[in-house]
């Protein structure tokens, strides 16, 4: 299969009171593409920050034209804030990338060459051979991977990492994923489970995950359970009972074919 070469890579950062990392998450993922030789937008969301996050973007245009500004002045929550920033990327494909550097670059990197390869989605696990976490904190991996558990086995998937949001997706595949209506974290859960079932390529890399080393986290898991599980059952009734009206017509490539049917890498590639 022939590279998709000279793609143009979107990034979305979801930023709220971010004061104390957004410039340097930003200026680390500007060098590492940049570095790769990778076309880019970072497109930072700001989502009613009280904080200087704001101006800290807006200087971080002046020095990088690749740098993008947009303010969600609508409704705020985490996944209003993609979904804006969904609204507004102009490349060929977007990955989702966290303010507080907690993903790695290197591993966007590595994303965008799966899918110059043709797969329509590239998706990492941190809990898989060569995969890792830094500083996770114990209750929270615990509930991580007991969520994951269950939408593994509810869908019938080989991937258990499906709750983390960085990803990277084909323009198509956020097209076809319309409309997003999670509000908040449950988008995480969202966006990968329409790519799965509505029949889109993907493949799994081991990626590594670094607690934030300044500012708040602004999950909250009490907050939260209902709104994953609603999501995770409304998705459920799509893959089991719309008798795929909401699939794909075909796969990206013929060469993907059997991978967008079953979710899985072809061993034959």
């Amino acid at each position: 299969m022939a590279l998709d070469k000279n793609m143009s890579l979107s990034v979305v950062i979801p930023a709220r009171d971010e004061e104390d990392c957004i410039e340097s998450t930003v200026k680390g993922l500007a060098i590492a593409l940049a570095q790769a030789g990778i076309s880019y937008e970072i497109i930072v969301v700001d989502d009613g920050s009280t904080d200087a996050t704001v101006s800290k973007i807006q200087q971080l245009r002046l020095d990088d034209s690749g740098v993008r500004l947009v303010q969600n002045r609508g409704r705020h929550g985490f996944g209003m804030a993609i979904r804006k920033g969904l609204e507004k990327f102009s490349g060929d494909c977007v990955a989702i990338f966290m303010a507080d550097a907690s993903d790695s670059p290197e591993d966007l990197i590595r994303y965008y060459r799966i899918i110059e390869e043709g797969y329509d989605c590239a998706f990492g696990s941190r809990f898989i051979k060569g995969g890792r976490t830094i500083d996770y904190p114990k209750r929270k991996l615990l509930l991580n991977r007991m969520a994951n558990a269950f939408v593994k086995r509810l869908f019938g998937l080989p991937y258990n990492d499906v709750t983390n949001a960085f990803k990277c997706y084909r323009r198509e595949v956020i097209e076809h994923m319309q409309p997003l209506i999670s509000p908040h974290f449950n988008l995480t859960v969202e966006m990968p489970l329409k790519a799965i079932i509505r029949g889109f390529s993907y493949k799994v890399m081991p990626i590594t995950w670094t607690n934030r080393q300044s500012g708040v986290s602004k999950l909250k898991i009490k907050e939260m359970g209902s709104r994953y599980l609603f999501i995770v059952l409304y998705l459920w009734l799509e893959k089991y009972l719309s008798r795929g009206d909401y699939r794909r017509p075909e796969p990206h490539s013929p060469d993907l074919i059997s991978e967008a049917q079953h979710g899985l890498p072809n061993p034959n590639r």
